[in-house]
């Protein structure tokens, strides 16, 4: 009884941490982003709340607590008021696997540094992000506008499109690995990171995230110009802000997932194993932001032809390639 107690106290400080971190970071990427973008187009960014603007993430959050939320009247409320917590949860839920570090022995104990070591880890990671398609859908949907419908149906196209190609990019990285653990997957970096031996994986894997996280140039779904906002146009106050929130956890999510397959996970010299990881994933966020500064959007077609045209057929050639090399012929 006492070592099952022992056990769920140090399962719930171990949530409680890595959702305050995670929570605390996406308020910050925000306001990174902010500053990034600012600079790209050579104006100062956010500098009003506190020093060097660092309050401003606290300014938003009260913002957004306080704005009315506003229900359309033709809108199905239980759905409508239901479909942002979806994709904010999934996010959320999806940091459950990714291993933060080696484990810490403490008191005799061996306390793992992830939430849960699933040996199908890299199955639950898909399972959440197909999950996280229905909040979009659900929320276009039940706004009872056409300019969210809208952009709720090519939400859920691209996303189904480009979650195919970010499945296909992985399997050789499982085939390395011989695990479907995401723990395994970063064991069997330890003498040189998959990127290395799996450059056209990485690539293909990056282009399907940043499509998955309906980031420019592939924001088709919310498309200013457009549709407004597209699927989350209805949506105001905290609503509004859960679908903020659920994009910038992905953003981690997707910067998490590529320092694990790709970058040796927390794996590093001189520095802490979790601080490692977490220079990883901001590095990955910020090239992610980098390329929104960059490029314009893509034409719809040009998005689903780069899908189904390129990276789909290249991660299937990839995934025979690493086939033919591991058995040595």
């Amino acid at each position: 009884m006492g070592l099952w107690l022992t056990g769920y106290a140090v399962l719930m400080i171990k949530v409680a941490v890595i959702l305050t971190g995670v929570l605390l970071l996406a308020a910050y990427l925000v306001l990174l982003e902010r500053k990034l973008l600012g600079r790209f187009q050579a104006r100062i960014g956010p500098n009003r709340a506190g020093i060097f603007g660092l309050l401003q993430p606290v300014s938003d959050g009260i913002k957004l607590l306080t704005k009315e939320d506003v229900i359309p009247q033709g809108a199905h409320r239980r759905i409508f008021l239901f479909a942002p917590a979806v994709v904010a949860a999934t996010a959320l839920l999806t940091f459950a696997v990714v291993p933060m570090g080696p484990d810490l022995h403490l008191g005799g104990r061996k306390i793992p540094m992830v939430v849960t070591d699933m040996n199908v880890g890299l199955l639950y990671v898909f399972a959440m992000a197909s999950l996280s398609v229905y909040g979009v859908v659900l929320g276009g949907w039940a706004s009872d506008s056409k300019y969210a419908m809208l952009g709720s149906i090519r939400g859920a196209a691209q996303m189904i499109s480009y979650e195919l190609a970010l499945g296909l990019s992985i399997v050789p990285v499982v085939m390395l690995a011989g695990s479907l653990s995401l723990v395994d997957i970063v064991d069997a970096q330890a003498g040189r990171p998959f990127i290395l031996v799996q450059p056209l994986a990485f690539v293909i894997f990056f282009l399907s995230a940043m499509a998955e996280s309906k980031r420019i140039p592939f924001d088709l779904p919310e498309a200013e110009a457009e549709l407004g906002s597209g699927y989350h146009t209805e949506y105001s106050g905290m609503r509004f802000g859960m679908f903020f929130l659920g994009e910038y956890v992905q953003m981690q999510v997707l910067g998490a997932l590529t320092a694990v397959f790709f970058l040796g996970g927390w794996r590093g010299p001189f520095l802490p194993a979790p601080l490692w990881l977490l220079v990883k994933i901001v590095l990955v966020v910020t090239a992610m932001i980098w390329i929104r500064a960059t490029l314009p959007r893509f034409r719809y077609d040009q998005l689903m032809g780069l899908g189904w045209k390129f990276l789909i057929p290249a991660a299937l050639i990839n995934i025979v390639i690493t086939g033919f090399v591991m058995v040595g012929i």
